[in-house]
């Protein structure tokens, strides 16, 4: 990786572009169209979008770095499994990450303010879509979605650890010999964490992992879940961490019914003493999942890039010890 030309300077360059608009021109030649305009929005360390205006309208093309690339290959298996739910791209390029997509207008905060119902809606459908491809373990994970299943994560804990551990003291992540030895010794905890989960009454399904009403379209009076980039095959739990984070933050919506509209749609006789457990476990697993998702991330980021988001493995990592003495 170190010889490899970080993302974001890769997709600004003129070759890349042309390379990718060429691409794009095929795809929607096929459909009769053609290219009238292209512009790039947005470049970050994992993605980048181009929009393209075309004789038959708009569409969207999304490029992503290698720990992302699974994200065209998913969306379209997912679409096949739930095309109420996920649209279906227009054209991908597996191999190469590559994604072209129809406009689908606005998002649901482009639209309107979300409300306490939006939340809900959107927590709603996103349960029912992991109810749903639960039993497609084999179909999602040979798409190239990763496997973070409870089972999987004491190691991945470790394997993180060490790497945050080694890295120069002035990297963002670095962690210093009292933030390591505090995790270190909340191992334990992680391995409970993993036990109770893998125990637990849930089986393990889709985790979006980016979860919040921006990632959603409002498509004829249904929703369309989109952006998988960070989607993992883990406890369907996690998945209300992040829209959880999202909402207290925000503090002007109450959290308590939007989860449990989610619960609801599992249709799980678990008792409340229970769910406590199994929610709590799902916050430190979350924690190493969101830290491995950030690491993997940046792993094709520039120097300035790592100043601006490097901290993230860290700070996602450390959620493991939270609220613990």
């Amino acid at each position: 990786m170190a010889n490899r030309i970080p993302f974001s300077q890769l997709v600004r360059g003129s070759a890349w572009r042309s390379e990718a608009e060429g691409w794009v021109a095929d795809a929607v030649g096929g459909l009769g169209a053609r290219i009238t305009g292209v512009t790039q929005p947005r470049v970050r360390p994992w993605s980048t979008q181009l929009v393209v205006e075309t004789t038959r309208g708009r569409f969207w093309f999304k490029a992503n770095c290698a720990a992302s690339a699974f994200e065209p290959q998913l969306q379209s298996v997912l679409a096949g499994l739930a095309p109420g739910d996920v649209d279906q791209p227009v054209a991908i390029d597996a191999e190469r990450g590559w994604m072209l997509t129809a406009d689908r207008g606005a998002t649901l905060p482009e639209s309107r303010e979300p409300t306490p119902d939006d939340w809900v809606a959107v927590v709603r459908a996103w349960a029912g879509l992991q109810h749903l491809v639960a039993s497609d373990r084999d179909e999602l994970l040979a798409a190239g979605l990763p496997d973070c299943g409870p089972e999987t994560v004491p190691t991945r804990f470790d394997d993180l650890l060490g790497r945050l551990t080694t890295l120069p003291a002035g990297h963002p992540s670095h962690l210093d010999g009292s933030g390591a030895t505090r995790l270190a010794r909340a191992r334990y905890l992680v391995e409970d964490a993993a036990a109770t989960l893998a125990d637990g009454p849930f089986p393990v399904t889709l985790q979006h992992g980016d979860l919040h009403p921006w990632n959603v379209f409002l498509v004829d009076g249904s929703l369309r879940i989109f952006d998988f980039g960070d989607t993992q095959w883990a406890h369907p739990l996690e998945s209300l961490m992040v829209p959880r984070a999202v909402v207290e933050a925000a503090g002007r919506i109450p959290w308590e019914p939007i989860q449990t509209a989610f619960l609801k749609t599992w249709e799980l006789p678990v008792e409340a003493g229970a769910m406590v457990e199994l929610l709590r476990a799902a916050q430190v697993t979350h924690a190493v999942n969101r830290a491995s998702s950030w690491w993997d991330a940046l792993a094709e980021a520039t120097d300035a890039e790592r100043d601006d988001w490097g901290e993230a493995p860290a700070r996602h990592l450390a959620r493991v010890v939270e609220g613990q003495t």
